[in-house]
């Protein structure tokens, strides 16, 4: 890992958990390393590490500090034997990354699983679990693109929305996707069915309108194993393997994958108690994790869409959380996440795409 990786990954002990998730997202990284000022490291701070407080109630404004893993794993600078120490640990411990520090503690360099990719190390895994793709909607928040082609094809640097989605399960070791289609259903089967993809597609397709969640009615009978489901428009950047690893251990029937958010009010919210003013807060922020429309489900729940009957997905959600109590969870997650559904979003997801390209492009050139 080079010094201005490695100096992107640096935090201070006072850095509040909602800091160290937007610095996971900027960097792309598992893992921070809490430093003193002069870079002594004080200890580590995974995702997981920041998971696991938010679903046990922390809020967001506490400090590393107080959850950063200080028995942490290292390497000494001047051990000879480092890279091959590195590597026994990591698979020892199960570990993506190892510090190396000097004689005085201070962080000087990092081993990663990624330094050994060439060695075959690593391996993109291979999902045997299938994908559910719910393409079947109209796409009004889309018009007046949708009036022509269908959501799922609408275009996001040259390829359709779609196919991204399709790419991105396929990075992660996914290979057999199921369409829920209706909305100008001929005209998806049509673009499939004239490309070549690396992975397997089937057509469910809807005779009438069912809503976010009723074409799942149609799914009932093919699964009897977990199930990815997803929206048609939206992108999730993450390691859905450990979504996957999750979703087992805790052993839900469903598990939701929530986004972080922060949502600014913009306008002045008055606080009453008793018709009398308590206190105003100008435009006020507040921390929230919004459903990104990705999903795990065991085969079971399939059971509580009934046929051909037009069902949304909260209402779907609500039928089995009361059948299921604390058995339908929610992973925080707070990597890159695109909602391709919506023209603002949209927009956005395109001008990071073109960022992320010519940035690409200049290292690809230095």
């Amino acid at each position: 890992m080079n010094s201005t990786v490695l100096k992107s990954l640096l935090i201070r002990p006072d850095t509040t958990m909602k800091q160290a998730m937007q610095k996971l997202t900027s960097t792309g990284e598992k893992i921070l390393f809490v430093v003193s000022r002069n870079n002594k490291l004080l200890g580590t701070l995974t995702d997981g590490d920041i998971r696991k407080k938010i679903i046990m109630g922390m809020k967001l404004n506490h400090n590393v500090e107080e959850i950063m893993q200080t028995n942490f794993t290292f390497v000494k600078d001047d051990d000879l034997q480092k890279d091959q120490k590195s590597i026994h640990l990591m698979k020892q411990k199960k570990i993506d990354q190892i510090p190396v520090l000097n004689s005085e503690g201070i962080i000087k360099h990092v081993i990663s699983w990624v330094d050994y990719i060439e060695n075959s190390f690593y391996k993109t895994p291979n999902n045997s679990f299938s994908v559910v793709i719910m393409a079947g909607g109209k796409g009004t928040r889309l018009d007046p693109f949708t009036r022509i082609l269908p959501k799922p094809l609408i275009p996001l640097n040259n390829k359709p929305i779609i196919e991204h989605i399709m790419d991105k399960f396929y990075e992660n070791g996914f290979h057999h996707f199921y369409l829920v289609i209706n909305y100008k259903k001929e005209i998806i089967k049509m673009y499939v069915n004239e490309n070549q993809f690396p992975y397997k597609i089937d057509f469910i397709e809807e005779k009438e309108y069912l809503g976010t969640a009723g074409g799942l009615s149609l799914l009932k009978d093919i699964f009897n194993d977990t199930v990815i489901v997803t929206n048609c428009d939206t992108i999730l950047d993450g390691d859905y393997t450990d979504i996957i690893k999750w979703h087992k251990e805790r052993n839900n029937i469903v598990s939701i994958v929530g986004t972080h958010k922060e949502i600014t009010v913009p306008y002045g919210v008055l606080n009453m108690a008793g018709g009398n003013l308590d206190k105003i807060e100008e435009k006020p922020r507040y921390d929230l994790f919004i459903n990104t429309g990705f999903y795990i489900f065991e085969p079971d729940v399939f059971k509580f869409v009934r046929k051909n009957q037009y069902t949304n997905m909260d209402i779907f959600l609500n039928t089995i959380k009361h059948k299921y109590e604390n058995r339908i969870g929610v992973y925080p997650h707070w990597g890159k996440w695109f909602d391709i559904g919506q023209w603002d979003e949209y927009r956005k997801s395109l001008q990071f795409l073109d960022d992320n390209n010519k940035n690409l492009s200049r290292k690809k050139n230095e």
